[in-house]
């Protein structure tokens, strides 16, 4: 895929994409703005490297997101910034809230609801490039034995919208997993979930080496 220069690059998700972004700033670019994840990474690395291009980064995650609320959002959050690229990570929490707290989105309805956003999209914003990043857990914290297959499903389901939508994927289970031969799940996400400095920077490796075919 390629960056052109003035592209405007939206990151969306829940809280992983989040980290803790201060929401109150609107502008792009803004250090606060763009979170301590890997969005803030992969911005620092293509603002740094690619200064003349005038390349302007946005975080729209809000913590606690899953598919439909994201959808619910999407024109305000998404449509309306008028994005170039938009990367999105979604799902976890569709599992995390139905065996945590019976609130869930059930696959079938994820894949409609992920559906529907990407048709809207591609309605409103026909030349807009699009990256979908797979939902990932990794075995320690909150992570229970019932959703890795789950996850698992989820993933399948947007490999399959990024072929069908012609999307890049992003294989973040993947990378994650590569790692753990260096250290213990925790060392990469506390909790199963959410990722540690080191997590996030997997992450933004991942996402670069993918979209512009190195690291």
């Amino acid at each position: 895929m390629t960056i052109k220069p003035n592209t405007t690059i939206l990151f969306q998700g829940d809280s992983i994409t989040d980290a803790g972004r201060n929401r109150e700033i609107a502008e792009a670019n803004r250090p606060a703005a763009l979170g301590s994840g890997y969005a803030n990474l992969i911005a620092s690395q293509l603002l740094q490297q690619r200064a003349q291009d005038n390349l302007r980064f946005f975080n729209r995650g809000i913590s606690g997101n899953r598919v439909v609320d994201l959808y619910a959002r999407w024109k305000s959050d998404a449509l309306n910034l008028q994005p170039d690229l938009i990367s999105i990570l979604i799902g976890v929490n569709d599992t995390w809230h139905e065996f945590m707290y019976g609130n869930g989105v059930e696959v079938a309805r994820y894949a409609a609801v992920y559906r529907m956003l990407l048709d809207f999209t591609r309605q409103e914003l026909p030349t807009v490039q699009l990256v979908l990043c797979e939902p990932f857990v990794l075995p320690c914290g909150v992570v229970e034995a019932g959703w890795v297959a789950e996850i698992e499903q989820r993933r399948a389901v947007v490999r399959e919208l990024a072929t069908a939508y012609d999307a890049l994927f992003v294989p973040c289970q993947a990378a994650l997993d590569a790692v753990l031969t260096q250290a213990p799940p925790a060392y990469w996400a506390h909790d199963g979930v959410h990722p540690t400095p080191a997590g996030h920077h997997v992450l933004a490796e991942c996402w670069v080496e993918t979209v512009l075919g190195s690291a």
